[in-house]
């Protein structure tokens, strides 16, 4: 079995379609320097990135691809899972072999796993839009708005163009606990953040009450009770809402939080 080995990178795996298609070589996997190899291996390729390599094979995807497929590759690539980068690699090997338009051969395991994939990442990077919720927190008398994520799928980075365009007057924070970074906006541009343990903004994956200004514990008090007056007890129907609502997504929401921890 021939193995093709890559350094975890996106650009790694176009790099590995251009050795490929140079070497005239097509192996049954592409796996990362850090992952066990499977057994049978018979052969490894160890493939270099460089800039050239995947240059030329960014081209060729733009000019062969149309934005929907290529936008699909990019959410495989942020699912983070184990199989992602040779979905990715045979999805390439099979559209360059061609010249004919296979994005619809749902008959074809690789090109239907894409889409599926796709699919689920974008779902979570919708759930994002919809049910971030930021907390404004006094950072040395500069008012930023914060939130805290754990999306199943690393799906943080497709969202910031459009937190950027929306709330583009404002100072604002997303940290995603689960993969321990974030982004921050400072009405200019952004950029990628890490916590340090001192920093003492995020604790048991959710933000720091402690910190939230004099402001925000009053809104969010308000809120809550609010919330409590509405609500009907007698038809609170806890599946109808996961359906609408993850239930991953409640512990960052501040009407969900109890009274005695929010305060």
């Amino acid at each position: 079995m021939l193995i093709f080995r890559y350094d975890n990178t996106f650009e790694g795996v176009l790099s590995g379609v251009f050795d490929a298609f140079s070497l005239k070589k097509w192996p049954q996997q592409i796996v990362a320097e850090q992952d066990v190899l499977p057994m049978l291996t018979s052969d490894i390729h160890q493939v270099e990135t460089t800039e050239e390599k995947y240059r030329r094979v960014r081209q060729a995807m733009q000019s062969r691809l149309s934005k929907i497929v290529l936008n699909q590759l990019t959410y495989v690539w942020f699912s983070e899972l184990p199989e992602r980068a040779t979905l990715i690699f045979n999805y390439l090997i099979k559209v360059f072999k061609t010249t004919q338009n296979i994005s619809s051969n749902y008959a074809d395991h690789d090109i239907l796993a894409i889409k599926k994939l796709a699919k689920k990442v974008s779902h979570e990077r919708h759930y994002l839009m919809m049910f971030v919720r930021f907390n404004a927190i006094d950072n040395q008398g500069d008012k930023v708005y914060f939130a805290t994520v754990d999306p199943r799928y690393n799906s943080l980075p497709l969202t910031i163009d459009f937190f950027a365009d929306r709330f583009a007057d404002q100072k604002w924070a997303i940290f995603d606990t689960k993969r321990q970074y974030g982004y921050f906006y400072d009405l200019k541009q952004t950029e990628i953040i890490h916590l340090n343990q001192d920093d003492n903004l995020v604790i048991n994956g959710g933000i720091n009450v402690q910190l939230l200004s004099e402001d925000e514990q009053q809104f969010q008090k308000m809120w809550r009770r609010y919330c409590q007056a509405i609500t009907i007890k007698e038809r609170i129907n806890p599946k109808l809402q996961r359906q609408f609502m993850p239930t991953r997504f409640w512990k960052h929401l501040p009407e969900t939080w109890q009274e005695e921890n929010a305060t």
